[in-house]
């Protein structure tokens, strides 16, 4: 087979061909057509005649999409096994995992586009997430901050601002946080004695503030200690993989299978 293959509207007998090809060569390759989806593993799905987008990659990973929404609608992680076979006036694509006892049957009724592709893509891959991530990271996964803290509200509007996380501790202390995504300087610092000040009119409060960032600049520990706040270390990097297992998720993780 050529590097790489695309073909609009094949015979099934053309596709089988170069789908056994690409299979055994270990290609990219995205298969667009009319199919149905039968699933049984964890537990079980069926999904009737549509459009959909089928991405098979080298590493046994395996995605199906429908024309709408991001995540895939069936998938397969890496280690996955790819069988296709020609039946009657349709195909049948197996992906299944032996291991695991679980199977996507796809039975392919019509073939509008087929890409089988030798792609190399050897790049490292940073993923650096903003503010607003960090705070839905947290939000996610409050044990960042520490065990057993409970968020109450985000964006909370006070008189200087808006303050980005507000909750309890353990000791069921008022917790402000201010968040930044680079490091935290000494304005930050102040902003979240602005927070808590506001906070504190009228009366005198047990409010405790910390500061998240990835690190802090000159002479922002310094001001944090004066005032009694605290540091808290957490990355972009930590946030974006919380909210990258968030987004892999299934509706089937969620569920308590023996």
């Amino acid at each position: 087979m050529s590097k790489n293959v695309t073909l609009n509207n094949p015979s099934n007998v053309e596709a089988v061909n170069i789908l056994k090809s690409g299979f055994k060569d270990h290609r990219s390759i995205i298969i667009v057509g009319n199919c149905s989806v039968y699933y049984k593993g964890r537990a079980s799905s069926q999904l009737g005649d549509g459009e959909r987008i089928i991405i098979l990659k080298p590493d046994g990973s395996a995605l199906i999409h429908r024309p709408k929404d991001y995540p895939p609608v069936n998938w397969q992680p890496p280690g996955s096994l790819f069988r296709i076979k020609l039946d009657n006036d349709s195909i049948g694509l197996r992906i299944f995992r032996k291991k695991e006892n679980e199977v996507i049957e796809v039975k392919i009724m019509s073939i509008i586009f087929l890409a089988v592709l030798d792609l190399t893509d050897v790049a490292e891959f940073n993923l650096h997430a903003s503010e607003k991530d960090m705070q839905e990271a947290i939000l996610l996964q409050p044990s960042l901050i520490e065990d057993n803290f409970r968020p109450i509200t985000s964006e909370r509007h006070v008189e200087p601002g808006f303050i980005d996380i507000m909750g309890y501790d353990n000791k069921n202390v008022l917790t402000i946080i201010e968040i930044k995504r680079k490091k935290a300087t000494k304005k930050d610092v102040m902003q979240l004695k602005k927070y808590i000040d506001s906070l504190n009119v009228g009366e005198k409060r047990n409010i405790r503030g910390i500061i998240v960032a990835p690190y802090l600049a000159k002479g922002s520990q310094e001001l944090i200690s004066s005032f009694r706040y605290e540091f808290k270390l957490i990355t972009p990097q930590q946030c974006s993989e919380i909210l990258l297992k968030k987004k892999s998720k299934v509706i089937t993780d969620y569920f308590n299978i023996k």
